[in-house]
């Protein structure tokens, strides 16, 4: 038989058991979203040097045409690890929702996109100094973790979006590029990143996504502008330019004429640069028989045509140098 001793000792071990399992089952979920995570990068993020010589060493540095300084750059690195490694973690999260207002238009908030910018920049720069000081494999995985960064970026967002994405990811394409030109990496590490790289979308992102993204934002402008009091201060708002002589409220016919050549556009996006460049460029002719709302703020087809073009090169080369 137990003793009364005995019996309180039990009695306690399985009060602390059940405080035990009461407190795991309500330890709270973690979330899946990186969007939320980067948020908070964000926030960690320091202020950057603002003169000249030291902004563009960081630009420089990142894009590949000056070697790392550890004397200049390295302090700023220690400034926001915190927030470079955040940004890490998040990568690894399966979602990414930004939670955009959509329904806002053209005043949709977009004011992480700088810091997204900076973060993108100061991750590839940890890389570089991390393959300066003989750390090959962590310099490997920052840049790879950049590139996931890139494709969060460019998720269900309008072309500024991408455009900011692209940078990030043609930051890590050249600093991979020419890490695989040094000739130090070993063949698993150059498997490594190759299965990365081609597992990518040729052109980075899907650019026609973007654009339907762009095309959502001015419906919601042109519906906005004719339930303004002042439709023509409303259009000079948002073009920046002196309202027409003629009514700034496109009509149900200049929507649909729009939204046609819009169509037209993103479905060329879906096929390779080289192949579309004509066809965009005729396009971009048919932009200027638009209503002048449209005409005026309708994207460049040409130059989005350019820059996937242009991820294109870089990822192509970076497999070539991997090949050898």
């Amino acid at each position: 038989m137990l003793t009364r001793k005995k019996l309180t000792v039990v009695a306690t071990s399985l009060i602390f058991a059940a405080a035990l399992a009461f407190a795991q089952a309500k330890r709270p979920a973690q979330t899946r979203n990186a969007a939320l995570r980067y948020w908070m990068a964000f926030a960690e993020l320091q202020d950057l040097p603002t003169n000249k010589p030291t902004a563009d060493l960081l630009e420089k540095t990142a894009a590949g045409e000056a070697p790392w300084d550890e004397a200049k750059l390295g302090p700023i690195l220690d400034g926001n690890k915190g927030a470079i490694l955040m940004m890490q973690r998040a990568t690894k999260l399966p979602e990414c929702d930004w939670g955009l207002e959509y329904d806002q238009g053209p005043a949709t908030s977009i004011a992480y996109v700088p810091r997204a910018r900076v973060l993108a920049r100061l991750n590839t720069l940890y890389g570089m100094r991390l393959a300066a000081n003989g750390k090959t494999q962590e310099a490997i995985d920052t840049w790879l973790t950049g590139i996931r960064f890139s494709q969060h970026l460019a998720r269900g967002g309008s072309l500024i979006f991408s455009l900011v994405a692209k940078m990030a990811l043609l930051s890590n394409f050249n600093a991979l590029t020419h890490a695989a030109q040094g000739g130090v990496w070993s063949n698993l590490e150059r498997k490594q990143v190759e299965e990365a790289i081609r597992v990518l979308p040729e052109t980075g992102f899907d650019w026609s996504d973007a654009l339907w993204y762009e095309q959502n934002s001015l419906d919601v402008g042109a519906k906005k502008m004719a339930e303004v009091e002042n439709p023509r201060a409303y259009y000079e708002e948002m073009t920046g330019k002196p309202a027409p002589g003629m009514s700034v409220i496109p009509t149900s016919t200049d929507a649909a004429a729009f939204h046609n050549l819009m169509a037209t556009a993103e479905s060329a996006l879906r096929l390779p640069p080289d192949q579309v460049e004509d066809r965009l460029r005729a396009l971009q002719d048919s932009v200027k028989t638009l209503h002048p709302f449209y005409r005026d703020t309708t994207p460049s087809f040409t130059n989005i045509n350019h820059a996937r073009a242009e991820v294109q090169t870089a990822r192509a080369t970076l497999l070539s140098n991997l090949s050898k």
